[in-house]
């Protein structure tokens, strides 16, 4: 494994870290049991993942909390809370009671980064004015090491809040979204990280658009009827070939969490999976070398201004939506 400074957080962290929501939800959005995904998280702890994430909305705080009892020093634990409740969003009180609930499902008596979850831009000031004031007395009391924000991708697509929270204080670690297919935080977000030191945790890096192949060709036809890439990658049955070749990626999950991994300004690529045998295959995806710099600087421009691309909610949140 390797490992680095998340930010200025004087944490140090592993660059894979374990995501524990999205589609698999360490394998319960699947149908896994409890004792199978906290194996999950073990497994990922042996192979020297330190960094997991987790929330509230993710249902398995639980999870992380049995798998880590008998290690917790050794693990960096980050967790977050719906800023909504409902149709209003939250009070600062509710906030610290999410933050207590959280701590009792982790079965720890702190957390070493707390995010408010899926921030939306119209809703940015309150997170500013009544969360984040709120949580930070709670930080003074030992239960929070450090306070972050997290984006709403699919919601946020230009990442307007994202751009205001890098920016200033009090959020010393961020998670947004970056992809071969939605490159954008590469020209302000993650610069204005790396000079801020603000820790960087990267999701949706690898979504249905790179692991089902007809997301992909219905994503590029998509785009080649607005123009926004060339018509001869709608033609294509296999769009991004050209990054797997001898000396280049070996799938285009792999060459996705490579692109991703050596960018400028990231500290922790997110991966997630409810089964053992893809942790080593994703760990080994992100700890291996960047791509050759003819397949990187052909994804930048081709793709380099897309917005918005590949940016799939979980699939049970997209059936909830649906309902």
């Amino acid at each position: 494994m390797q490992y680095t400074s998340l930010g200025n957080t004087g944490l140090n962290v592993s660059v894979a870290g374990l995501g524990c929501g999205g589609n698999s939800r360490l394998g319960l959005g699947t149908g896994g049991t409890d004792a199978q995904a906290v194996a999950v998280v073990q497994a990922a702890l042996d192979m020297g993942v330190n960094f997991l994430d987790t929330a509230e909305a993710y249902g398995t705080e639980h999870v992380v909390g049995q798998a880590v009892a008998a290690r917790r020093d050794k693990v960096v634990i980050s967790s977050k809370c719906r800023i909504r409740m409902g149709a209003g969003l939250i009070s600062g009180a509710e906030a610290v009671k999410a933050l207590d609930n959280s701590l009792r499902l982790l079965k720890t008596d702190h957390v070493d980064v707390y995010h408010l979850h899926a921030v939306a831009p119209a809703n940015y000031d309150h997170a500013m004015k009544e969360l984040a004031p709120a949580l930070l007395r709670e930080k003074e009391k030992g239960k929070l090491r450090h306070l972050g924000i997290t984006e709403t991708g699919p919601n946020d697509p230009k990442q307007e809040m994202m751009a205001r929270a890098v920016a200033e204080p009090p959020w010393e670690v961020v998670m947004l979204a970056y992809s071969m297919m939605n490159q954008g935080a590469r020209r302000a977000i993650l610069p204005t990280a790396k000079k801020r030191g603000v820790g960087t945790l990267l999701m949706f890096v690898v979504r249905n658009i790179f692991s089902r192949p007809d997301a992909l060709k219905q994503a590029m036809a998509d785009l080649a009827a607005a123009g926004e890439v060339p018509a001869e990658l709608a033609k294509s049955d296999a769009p991004l070939s050209f990054l797997v070749h001898e000396g280049g990626a070996s799938s285009l999950t792999d060459a996705a969490y490579r692109f991703a991994r050596h960018e400028p300004g990231v500290d922790v690529v997110l991966f997630g999976t409810g089964r053992q045998e893809h942790l080593r295959a994703n760990i080994e995806s992100i700890l291996r070398p960047p791509l050759p710099e003819a397949d990187m600087q052909k994804l930048r421009d081709l793709f380099g201004t897309l917005v918005g691309v590949g940016l799939d909610l979980p699939d049970r949140v997209q059936a909830k939506a649906k309902a």
